[in-house]
């Protein structure tokens, strides 16, 4: 049976994107970020983040209603859900959203196929 194949990706400030990757591949060797055999692989990717706070919000960065921009990473890591239905990849989520800086987490998660 073959193990069902995830990407996770995710935006993080940019001095944040090393501690949080150590992080996670310390907490999923086997699952995150394995490709044939290479570990700990990733893709970042530098960029802009926008966002403004609303009334609510108790911001990082930033204050609530100004616009803020920050220098950010875009970190796409694949992921192999070992246990079954989706489990491993709600796991790394989860941790994704204990180690990160922000109040909210802006994450995508695709199933990838094999051809």
């Amino acid at each position: 049976m073959a193990l069902s194949r995830f990407k996770l990706v995710f935006f993080i400030p940019k001095d944040n994107t090393k501690a949080a990757l150590q992080h996670l591949f310390g907490r999923f060797p086997n699952e995150l970020g394995k490709i044939g055999n290479y570990e700990q692989c990733a893709f970042v990717q530098r960029g802009t983040g926008q966002f403004k706070p609303l009334s609510g919000a108790s911001p990082t960065i930033g204050s609530v209603g100004t616009l803020e921009y920050v220098e950010e990473d875009r970190v796409e890591i694949t992921l192999v859900d070992r246990k079954n239905a989706g489990e491993t990849v709600r796991d790394a989520v989860k941790e994704l959203k204990f180690v990160h800086p922000y109040e909210e987490v802006a994450y995508d998660v695709y199933k990838l196929e094999d051809f």
